[in-house]
């Protein structure tokens, strides 16, 4: 076998950051050592698996179709490695989730995970669902749990629980007292909304775009503490979570506004890339996340400890 584990490691490196430079830093090696070994690999294979353009490298054809195989090697000789040394294969495990589901579900589905094994180490990334589509896509993380559509072709979507985002005001609000509203009176409001490119914002626009509405956005924000506290303040309406607001509802620093016009349900997802080797611990964690909303409708009716 003419390449080294090395090599491949430095190779996915190198097509993930695009760079030699980033990936000899991430693999705490020297630029020289990285660029030998990309060299070195290219060499023994008698292929290139780089485009070259100037100081950054973009995979051709070939290396699109090595990076998967090369990442799902990898996966395996580091599960190996953990058997050998006397782990239980649990080694390591990457997972990224937007923001409602990594605020209030993703910590303490973590936290039960590294109980049962605590020699594991898991890494989460929360950001928006575009960010952590494109995150699986790159093999960057070895899982997803979003709250926006996926239609990215080389990704798995699997259904999770479902969700509802619900329309919210200051108790103070006119519209606290009537506790509904309609198109028309929403058109009226100030909102305070998620940024473009979250899925608690595709919904929203989703929901709207069936109704002829010019909504007043006064402000977008990337996360939901920051809307509630400026719904709280009296700066406009918001939409987001049941499951965000459930605390703030039952203390009455928030109150619901129903929308019989709008459609606000959606749905938590599972993502990996399909060619991704499924580790243990992938395996297991999902099956956490399963059993941990074994019987549940809806987002909102998992129980929780009291969110502040």
């Amino acid at each position: 076998m003419r390449f080294t584990l090395r090599q491949l490691q430095v190779f996915v490196a190198v097509a993930q950051h695009q760079s030699v430079s980033r990936a000899a830093g991430v693999l705490a090696l020297s630029q020289s050592a990285a660029s030998t070994s990309i060299t070195e690999l290219e060499r023994q294979s008698s292929c290139q698996l780089f485009d070259r353009a100037g100081k950054r490298l973009s995979l051709n054809a070939l290396g699109h179709q090595l990076l998967p195989q090369a990442v799902a090697l990898l996966d395996q000789a580091k599960e190996i490695e953990d058997l050998l040394n006397g782990k239980s294969g649990f080694g390591s495990l990457a997972v990224g989730a937007t923001l409602t589901i990594g605020n209030y579900l993703a910590t303490l589905l973590i936290g039960s995970f590294m109980q049962v094994h605590p020699e594991s180490q898991v890494k989460l990334h929360v950001q928006n669902t575009a960010h952590i589509v494109q995150q699986v896509a790159h093999y960057e993380i070895d899982l997803g749990l979003i709250e926006g559509d996926c239609n990215h072709p080389n990704i798995e979507v699997q259904p999770w629980v479902e969700d509802e985002l619900v329309v919210f005001c200051a108790p103070q609000h006119p519209l606290a007292k009537v506790g509904h509203a309609s198109i028309e009176q929403l058109a009226h409001e100030a909102w305070i909304l998620r940024e473009q490119g979250s899925g608690t914002r595709l919904t929203f626009d989703q929901a709207m775009r069936h109704h002829r509405a010019n909504l007043n956005i006064r402000l977008e924000l990337e996360h939901t503490e920051a809307i509630k506290r400026a719904v709280e303040s009296g700066l406009g309406i918001g939409c987001i979570s049941r499951l965000a607001l459930r605390d703030a509802f039952r203390r009455g620093s928030l109150v619901p506004v129903e929308t019989p016009e709008l459609d606000l349900a959606r749905q938590f997802y599972f993502i990996w890339h399909k060619q991704k080797y499924q580790t243990s611990a992938m395996r297991e964690f999902l099956e956490l996340c399963r059993s941990f909303t074994a019987g549940v409708r809806r987002s909102d009716e998992i129980v929780l400890p009291p969110i502040a």
